[in-house]
């Protein structure tokens, strides 16, 4: 799960101002990140969210805490700050803390495109998948969202957590849509498709991953058992081959010794 949020909550400090509006409700307003600060504390509350969230992207969690407990102390108003604090503690598993963090950072900007993507991604990975998805629409309604691609991807894995699956491709589809070098939707479309049995086109969507991104573990196995189901056992061989060499230990490769490839 960390993986994926490493992934998911890439750019962790991009957000606008709310005004107390609903979290469905549509907002244009520019993400506080790109605004000019508008005094010294707000200045130094940015600084130290940019920096932060530099730290967490590197693995660098105390510091990233640090930081981002700096800039909510420089400036208790400035939401991407606390939106940090909870992201670095959900990668460190403290939920309660992460929850309060969240909350706080909605509660200021409540229409914050990206507070509301990373929120709902807390809500869902917490067992609360029914309440995130109104914070993901949050974050797609937003025309001045750079990466609406992110909250389409979160509201799949959701989907996927309660086993909608219907719902899950729709929204993998739409982050492809909008980011055809979405890497992560790409392979949960091309996992959907082998599980209806569509081993085709589940086939021309693993190729079109492996031409966005060197092949690991989960996208080999993926293969191995996309050219099993047709019958091509040259690539089936070959994907096999790639998964013990590059490999070995993984759950993937266990899955492989053992012919558990369902």
């Amino acid at each position: 799960m960390r993986r994926a949020i490493l992934i998911i909550s890439a750019a962790l400090i991009t957000g606008c101002a709310g005004t107390g509006t609903s979290p469905t409700s549509s907002s244009s307003a520019i993400p506080v990140s790109e605004q000019m600060p508008t005094g010294m504390a707000e200045k130094s509350a940015k600084t130290h969210t940019e920096l932060g969230a530099l730290y967490l992207e590197a693995g660098n969690f105390a510091v990233a805490l640090e930081e981002s407990r700096y800039a909510a102390a420089t400036d208790p108003n400035y939401a991407p700050a606390y939106n940090l604090m909870g992201l670095v503690h959900l990668m460190l598993n403290e939920t309660p803390q992460a929850k309060g963090a969240f909350e706080r950072a909605i509660q200021l900007a409540p229409t914050d495109p990206q507070i509301a993507n990373d929120y709902g991604w807390f809500l869902c990975v917490s067992g609360r998948e029914q309440e995130a998805f109104k914070y993901f629409e949050t974050a797609t309604r937003n025309p001045l969202y750079r990466t609406p691609t992110r909250p389409y991807t979160n509201a799949g894995l959701c989907y996927l957590r309660i086993k909608d699956d219907k719902s899950a491709e729709m929204n993998f589809q739409r982050a492809v849509l909008l980011d055809g070098s979405n890497a992560q939707a790409t392979y949960h479309l091309a996992s959907l498709s082998y599980k209806r049995g569509d081993y085709f086109n589940a086939k021309k969507l693993l190729g079109e991953l492996h031409k966005l991104i060197e092949p690991n573990a989960e996208s080999l196995w993926l293969g191995v058992r996309i050219e099993r189901k047709i019958g091509d056992r040259q690539a089936e061989a070959s994907y096999s081959s790639q998964l013990r060499r590059k490999f070995a230990g993984s759950p993937e490769h266990q899955a492989l010794l053992q012919g558990k490839f369902e």
